[in-house]
């Protein structure tokens, strides 16, 4: 089976494109959506691009952390994040928000993607294995095990706002 350099999943969520975008651009929120997050520590209070994080993963009895480079922060549109690991590029993340309404009431289709960014770049053979090693994944199976944590987290995302928008 040839490799899988990029995952999208995608979401219908009974609210605006606003309370999605505020919900997913939301770094301190990340560990109620992700399977695979359970903190992140952000330098400064303002999500905007350039903004630096640490995202602290979990897969099991396997730790690691990653540095983390808002890239796109579009409110009600678009917010995307870089993934480096000793400054080597590792994954692009993104979500993509479109509003639209169905008789009346405003829906949005919220769409999660992962690129793999682990090619074509000196570090890449190196940035692979020690995904291995403290993920336990190789990258040959990253991006399946990526769409099953985003099946996750898009299902937890969409009943998060919709509770909270009373849908």
């Amino acid at each position: 089976m040839e490799r899988e350099w990029v995952v999208e999943e995608s979401v219908a969520i009974d609210a605006g494109p606003d309370s999605v975008y505020a919900a997913v651009a939301d770094l301190r929120r990340m560990r109620e959506w992700s399977p695979e997050v359970f903190a992140t520590w952000i330098r400064g209070r303002a999500i905007v691009p350039g903004t630096r994080f640490v995202g602290f993963n979990r897969l099991g009895w396997r730790l690691w952390f990653t540095n983390c480079r808002v890239t796109v922060a579009e409110p009600g549109r678009a917010f995307a994040f870089r993934v480096s690991s000793f400054g080597m590029p590792v994954a692009l993340w993104g979500y993509r928000v479109e509003g639209f309404d169905v008789d009346g009431t405003s829906r949005t289709r919220l769409t999660e993607y992962w690129e793999d960014l682990r090619r074509d770049s000196r570090g890449a053979a190196f940035v692979s294995l020690l995904g291995r090693v403290f993920t336990g994944v190789p990258a040959e199976r990253r991006a399946s095990a990526n769409r099953r944590g985003m099946r996750a987290t898009l299902d937890r995302i969409r009943t998060g706002v919709e509770r909270a928008s009373g849908a």
